[in-house]
């Protein structure tokens, strides 16, 4: 009897409008895919106007969905959901409550969300077939710290919200620069009361006062160079590792997954500290960590037999055509990972399935409204999305094979 699970991860899913009624051959190629495996995973990056409505807390990038999007979802393959998003608390609570309420009636299995920070961060525990399947998905923002979920204390009430991973981006400078910024900070007169009080935050940020510099809510270190890097706060770190931690001992495949937009400058290369939370999520016990945030592919690592997904780029997103910003073609393309698993949750082998949303003619004509669902793509196309997929992965020491217009990877 063949022992192994096939889980199939895949892009983010930005769903404005229903796509049950789109028929192509190619888009139902890519449902075919989904539907062999024993369990399809995508992050639902959005929030539902459901019962509890709510009010909307962004701009131009508001992203709420009807709960039908859900529906859709389910009828193309995904039993599985990450909530853990920077547009998850886009209608605030409310649109949290609404979420959870839409995506369990459906039976999905969810994580990341929660009526408390207890419940956002718990590792969600699902039985398919004869596997026990976990996820544990976080969100590193930033975002505003009022969209992160909080138990209830004192005489504050619970707050629903999404699992957060804190970060704080740090600004590396010299010596000399370093001095500058203490004296602007000390001649405008800003003090550790301007620093509670930037956007109200709940918490300040702790400070090394010899070594860094707070303004607003930026950070400035001492250091002997200039650069960006990312500071993880421990207590979080440590939560979401200990829930990781309980369901491997459980005996789950445990997925880990981690939503961010602390992109690097160049948005194909994965900084040093996704790598490290990554593989703590993996030595916690976790079966594969997969993150979305970075609208493109970037590449696969396998770790202790284990893969690493620093991001799968897009599967459905129904962005505004007037947002220019979205009109690099690697924006468009991804792969599907088919990744098959043995009894003792190591990986065996992954098969990658390049995908356009789209397809070649709507990647072509420039037309948004043409990008409703992705499409399986083959030929010339297919060859360039897995030679740069290949390419990106082998310098993590990731050997893919490619093979008639699809990825292999034997671990």
């Amino acid at each position: 009897m063949n022992s192994s699970f096939t889980l199939a991860v895949t892009g983010q899913s930005l769903i404005k409008r229903d796509v049950r009624h789109i028929r192509t051959p190619a888009f139902q190629e890519v449902q075919a895919l989904l539907h062999k495996a024993d369990l399809a995973f995508t992050n639902f990056e959005g929030t539902i106007l459901g019962n509890y409505g709510g009010w909307p807390l962004k701009g131009s990038f508001f992203g709420s969905s009807e709960p039908v999007v859900l529906d859709s979802l389910k009828e193309v393959g995904f039993q599985a959901l990450s909530l853990s998003n920077n547009h998850a608390f886009d209608l605030g609570p409310s649109g949290v409550l609404s979420t959870l309420e839409e995506v369990e009636k459906r039976g999905f299995l969810h994580a990341g969300l929660g009526r408390n920070r207890a419940e956002a961060a718990q590792a969600r525990i699902g039985t398919i077939g004869q596997r026990h399947v976990a996820m544990v998905a976080m969100d590193g923002g930033p975002g505003p710290d009022f969209m992160y979920a909080e138990n209830r204390c004192d005489d504050r009430p619970e707050r629903p919200g999404v699992n957060r991973l804190r970060l704080s981006q740090i600004m590396d400078v010299d010596q000399a620069t370093f001095e500058q910024i203490r004296a602007v900070r000390d001649k405008v007169g800003y003090t550790a009361i301007d620093l509670t009080n930037d956007s109200q935050p709940d918490d300040p940020p702790h400070l090394d006062l010899e070594a860094e510099v707070g303004i607003a809510r930026g950070v400035f270190r001492r250091s002997n160079r200039f650069g960006r890097s990312v500071k993880i706060d421990e207590d979080d770190i440590r939560r979401n590792l200990a829930s990781i931690a309980a369901a491997a001992e459980k005996g789950c495949l445990v997925i880990a997954y981690l939503h961010h937009h602390h992109w690097a400058s160049d948005w194909y290369q994965v900084p040093e500290w996704v790598s490290s939370v990554a593989k703590q999520c993996i030595d916690a016990g976790a079966a594969m960590f997969v993150s979305h945030g970075a609208p493109v592919l970037q590449p696969v690592e396998i770790y202790k037999c284990r893969p690493i997904f620093y991001s799968l780029g897009n599967f459905i997103f129904h962005v505004k055509s007037e947002k220019s910003t979205w009109t690099a073609p690697e924006v468009w393309e991804s792969v599907i990972g088919l990744c098959s698993f043995g009894e003792d949750n190591n990986l065996i082998d992954i098969t990658f399935y390049p995908v356009i949303i789209g397809g070649n003619e709507a990647l072509n004509d420039g037309m948004l409204e043409k990008r409703m669902v992705p499409h399986l793509t083959t030929g010339a196309s297919a060859e360039r999305i897995l030679r740069r997929f290949r390419e990106q992965s082998g310098k993590l020491g990731t050997d893919i094979e490619i093979s008639s217009g699809v990825g292999l990877l034997h671990s």
